[in-house]
């Protein structure tokens, strides 16, 4: 059929009638799985993330410099202050929290590396305890990178980073998150 035979039929009625695909958050949360809780991996070693951290997602239309052509995850962290237990630098003294967000494309490598990122904050792998210059305590980041801005390049720990993905699917791999 033509475009001209078909020009009066150009329209859609499954968006109108409630039978369209569902709302961006809930595509983003039924691709990558993002509500259940993931199984432990054999064999990976715990790191030292402070306890009760959170992590959620949020689909943001929007596209992170260089994936103009993709939605972006959002991935929120959150935690509160603290006491440090015996696995960080000054156990029983306190730490300060830390609220953060990163980005990802919302494809099919941003979709796997959120999986993996998921996998290691359940394994405590994303944040650690540090002391800064003016010796407090605080939830920083760990070894494993992350974007945390949409723009700005790899010097604003930012996109367009071309590298980024594989690079951070390399180094989750060397931590035994596969």
């Amino acid at each position: 059929m033509g475009s001209a035979e078909s020009k009066d039929k150009m329209h859609c009625t499954r968006y109108l009638n409630g039978d369209g695909p569902p709302p961006l958050d809930e595509q983003v949360k039924e691709s990558i799985s993002g509500t259940r809780t993931l199984k432990k991996i054999p064999g990976v070693v715990e790191g030292n993330q402070p306890d009760g951290g959170e992590m959620k997602i949020t689909a943001l239309r929007s596209s992170v410099e260089g994936y103009q052509d993709n939605d972006t995850i959002q991935i929120n962290f959150v935690f509160e202050n603290g006491i440090q237990t015996e696995m960080h630098p000054r156990p029983g003294q306190m730490y300060r929290g830390l609220r953060t967000a990163a980005y990802l494309p919302q494809n099919s490598k941003g979709r796997k590396v959120y999986k993996l990122l998921q996998a290691a904050f359940q394994h405590k792998l994303l944040f650690t305890v540090a002391t800064n210059n003016s010796g407090e305590q605080f939830v920083t980041f760990s070894d494993i990178p992350l974007k945390t801005s949409q723009k700005g390049g790899p010097e604003s720990n930012g996109y367009p980073d071309p590298k980024y993905l594989d690079t951070v699917l390399k180094v989750l791999k060397s931590r035994g998150i596969k």
